[in-house]
């Protein structure tokens, strides 16, 4: 399975588990599965939801600011794949 690098993490909320991302390259839409990768980083998970400005979206493009609810703790500067199937 290919993986296009297509973001990084800019923050992270632990008290929300909720991970601020800057899209770079590449589209971002709920359902897909995304690989967040780091120093001490590294699993897989589906997008259920993402927000922009505190407003739920479906889809996100390059120089959008989203955040994502992760699964487990994200850090600065993680970089954020997405999973081609």
């Amino acid at each position: 399975m290919a993986e296009q690098e297509i973001g990084m993490v800019t923050h992270y909320f632990d008290k929300i588990s909720v991970g601020a991302i800057r899209l770079t390259d590449g589209a971002l839409k709920t359902g897909d599965l995304i690989r967040i990768r780091g120093h001490a980083t590294d699993f897989q998970q589906v997008v259920a939801s993402m927000q922009i400005d505190h407003q739920t979206v479906t889809e996100a493009k390059p120089g959008d600011e989203i955040g994502i609810r992760v699964s487990d703790r994200v850090h600065e500067h993680d970089k954020v794949f997405k999973s081609e199937s």
